[in-house]
């Protein structure tokens, strides 16, 4: 079960890393927003859906795939997407974000953890 879990976090990930290469292309500086945002969000998802650090990045990894393949360099030297600023801090930033969840992630402790009371002496 795990296996497919992780599978299809890999998936979306993937998924998630070609449409916010095109979104933060498109719309900047608000696509790379939104693009940053929905891997984060993602990225996270994945964290709190397994209860493990594996769990942000699976779908990191599918993510950084899917960008470090759009951004070779084609024989005639272009880039898939466009290699401007925006290109390189959705790159950095997505990794940066990856490490943020995977780091973060709540991994031995309940999703809506609340300090227990004890009894007062």
């Amino acid at each position: 079960m795990r296996a497919v879990v992780h599978g299809v976090l890999a998936l979306l990930g993937a998924a998630a890393g070609v449409a916010g290469a095109l979104i933060q292309g498109g719309w900047f500086p608000g696509g790379l927003l939104l693009a940053l945002g929905g891997a984060a969000a993602l990225f996270w998802g994945g964290a709190l859906a397994t209860r493990s650090r594996l769990g942000a990045g699976t779908p990191a990894g599918g993510w950084t795939v899917a960008v470090v393949l759009l951004t070779f360099t084609r024989p005639q030297g272009d880039f898939i997407f466009a290699a401007g600023a925006g290109s390189y801090l959705f790159l950095l930033g997505g990794m940066v974000i990856a490490v943020l969840c995977a780091t973060l992630a709540p991994s031995e402790r309940p999703l809506f953890a609340l300090p227990e009371v004890g009894p007062r002496s």
